[in-house]
């Protein structure tokens, strides 16, 4: 559930953040403002469906989740092919993200 729970939160952020983007650096209308605001609303209930003790480290951890998603969506929304720079630097991420989620607490 963390993953799905991630995964959609990163989708929705970065829709969100990309109608502001085309409102103010491509020229489009205003009205991308609505279900930009409304995506950003939905990527933070999501994060709230991640069954972990605290919210920072929860968001700490999709941060490389995040990462990964930013980079897909360079890929498949902006036809840009990430390099291997790219990859390496989300590899990182997702490995730091794995052990901050991951690692083990004292009870």
């Amino acid at each position: 559930m963390t993953l799905i729970a991630y995964l959609a939160a990163a989708l929705a952020e970065i829709a969100g953040c990309f109608a502001f983007w085309a409102w103010l650096r491509l020229d489009k209308s205003v009205w991308w403002l609505a279900p930009g605001t409304a995506s950003l609303c939905l990527f933070a209930y999501l994060l709230t469906l991640v069954d972990a003790e605290h919210a920072g480290r929860t968001y700490a951890a999709y941060g490389g989740v995040y990462i990964l998603s930013a980079l897909l969506w360079l890929w498949v929304a902006e036809d840009v092919k990430p390099d291997r720079w790219d990859a390496i630097g989300a590899a990182v991420c997702l490995l730091g993200a794995a052990i901050i989620l991951l690692g083990p607490r004292p009870s």
